[in-house]
């Protein structure tokens, strides 16, 4: 602590509570500076590739001319300056509840059944918090996204992680998750598509995991972050609209991945009013207000399905690209990614990923994700962004660095 001593021993300085001051080390001692930002700042100022920072650049600009007028429009509203309502501007809610029912096959009321959060990875906490008491079990399949895990420890519950099938491509092994069950097991928290392998989960397997919801009175919290890439041939099942699981579930979603809008920092969760009116009911608390402006962005965003094909069509090339520049390393095993703009890299031949990903920085100044913090079944792997450059030709500079280095790594190792 700063200022004038006062003899007080520092054993009685204030500190954060056992849950927060976990994130410090233990579990999530991997998710390092460059994970959250400041570390990725030096990293990119000194010319560092960053292929760890899931935040999508795409050819077009950003901001297109729909969502660039609508802020425009928004700098001339006096109720720019002002709140909307804490769970979301109406006219927003109006235009998800259209797109809910076009694109996941849900009927929404915009009063009862939609709430706007200030981003996703809010809108996952705020859903969690309002389902869990302390203790309780939380089923995670391993690997995911590191927050199902960190946001059950933050409030009090239990992660219990659930290997995910590598053979069948990283779905989910019901057998596991029916075995993981015990009688305090309270949620599911499923990523869909799943971040960090890109697999998106057939129709069968979510069938199979609403029966196992509904068997044992669980709810579901589902992350939809990444829905708007989608390449498997299926395509793609929101899990609320299958019958018997609207009910039970809360699905969380983003602006940031498919609209590029990351920086606006809007999201929003779906679900049942039964289940909505505890969120409704704090959002003062938690959410405050979204910012106005940016919420008349993510609405303009929305009517925008131009923008969304021309950003579809150029991940779809890059996606096979990768697998093309680092499918022939010696030691390298990857399928081409099923969604987003992702690739989980299997690089436990050539040392595991933290030792793959601390080779890449300093033999290559590439940044890119040990796959560890995503779960134990990820400790052999890697991920990297490969959405995260506007040029695609700078793209393809760090895939060539990246191989030509794992190809001098697996040359060491012989």
């Amino acid at each position: 602590m700063s200022g004038t001593t006062t003899g007080t021993d520092a054993a009685t300085e204030p500190r954060t509570n056992t849950r927060f001051a976990a994130m410090q080390g233990g579990l999530f001692a991997e998710v390092t500076k460059a994970d959250v930002g400041d570390g990725v700042a030096r990293l990119r100022e000194q010319g560092y590739a960053i292929l760890s920072w899931a935040d999508p650049w795409f050819p077009d600009p950003a901001l297109s001319p729909a969502v660039r007028d609508a802020l425009s429009a928004s700098l001339d509203d006096p109720g720019t300056a002002h709140y909307t309502l804490p769970i979301g501007d109406e006219r927003l809610r109006e235009a998800i509840a259209v797109k809910c029912r076009e694109r996941n096959d849900l009927t929404v009321d915009p009063r009862r059944n939609v709430i706007v959060t200030p981003g996703s990875d809010a809108g996952l906490y705020f859903a969690m918090a309002a389902l869990l008491d302390p203790g309780d079990e939380v089923l995670v399949p391993d690997p995911s996204y590191p927050s199902n895990a960190s946001n059950c420890a933050l409030l009090g519950a239990v992660a219990v992680p659930v290997p995910l099938d590598p053979e069948a491509g990283w779905q989910l092994d019901l057998a596991a998750l029916r075995a993981a069950v015990t009688a305090r097991t309270r949620m599911v928290v499923l990523t869909h598509p799943n971040n960090p392998t890109t697999t998106v989960f057939t129709r069968e397997v979510l069938e199979g995991l609403r029966d196992l919801v509904v068997q044992h009175d669980l709810v579901l919290v589902c992350d939809q972050a990444f829905e708007d890439f989608v390449f498997t041939t299926e395509g793609f099942t929101t899990p609320a609209s299958l019958p018997g699981l609207w009910e039970r579930t809360l699905t969380v979603f983003s602006f940031s991945k498919g609209h590029g809008l990351s920086g606006l920092r809007v999201g929003y969760v779906v679900g049942p009013d039964t289940l909505l009116d505890s969120l409704y009911g704090t959002a003062v608390n938690v959410v405050g207000a979204t910012n106005t402006a940016a919420q008349a962005a993510a609405r303009a965003a929305l009517l925008d399905d131009a923008a969304l094909q021309r950003r579809h069509l150029d991940f779809e090339a890059r996606r096979h690209e990768v697998v093309d520049r680092l499918g022939r390393v010696p030691g390298v095993r990857l399928q081409v990614p099923e969604s987003g703009y992702l690739s989980w890299v299997d690089v436990s031949a050539l040392g595991g990923g933290d030792v793959v990903a601390d080779h890449l920085l300093r033999d290559a100044r590439v940044s890119v994700n040990s796959g560890a913090p995503y779960g134990a079944s990820g400790a052999g792997h890697i991920r990297l962004v490969h959405g995260c450059y506007r040029d695609p030709a700078r793209m393809t500079q760090a895939l060539d660095e990246i191989a030509a280095s794992l190809t001098r790594l697996a040359g060491a190792g012989r």
